[in-house]
């Protein structure tokens, strides 16, 4: 059985890894769509679509976790055709993972089965809190995983969310 898990991750964190961990279990594959990948640079998405693959696979790659596959999934700002457009965008999948309700039942909608991602990593463990700590220069390292730290740090990507933020 293969699963899509869409997300933006903006940036990774543990919240993503420990569904993707008890995920790849569970599943034969589990393709990797990150969403809004055409956007980049902004206080919303300020990683780019190649930086979020590259924290995602570094980090799955040194915990074995091979079952994987990654998609660009570009926003089309139209509910009507998504699930087409995401369809059109990856292999063929037997359910859905994500948080967003939207997401959820846009594919349900759609026929397919849907399960809503526990909140995995605690309520701080979201891209809007992270990337809103990085800012403000608090503690942003203990919600990803190593390798994303170290991945933000390696591209300056600390200057640039604070520098999106001032706008």
């Amino acid at each position: 059985m293969i699963a899509l898990f869409i997300g933006r991750f903006q940036p990774f964190h543990n919240g993503h890894l420990e569904a993707i961990k008890r995920f790849s279990k569970e599943f034969d594959k589990i393709v990797i769509g990150i969403g809004s990948s055409q956007y980049s640079y902004t206080k919303e998405n300020p990683f780019t679509a190649e930086e979020r693959e590259m924290m995602i696979r570094k980090t799955l790659e040194n915990l074995g976790i091979k079952n994987i596959e990654i998609y660009f999934i570009p926003d089309i700002h139209n509910y009507s055709k998504w699930v087409e457009h995401v369809e059109s965008m990856v292999p063929k999948f037997d359910i859905v993972l994500a948080r967003n309700p939207v997401t959820l039942r846009l594919f349900k909608e759609k026929g397919y089965k849907v399960k809503r991602i526990p909140l995995f990593g605690g309520k701080n463990c979201h891209g809007k809190i992270i990337r809103k700590l990085i800012a403000e220069g608090k503690d942003w390292r203990s919600l990803v995983p190593k390798e994303v730290a170290e991945i933000i740090e390696k591209i300056d990507g600390e200057s640039r969310v604070k520098r999106l933020y001032m706008d």
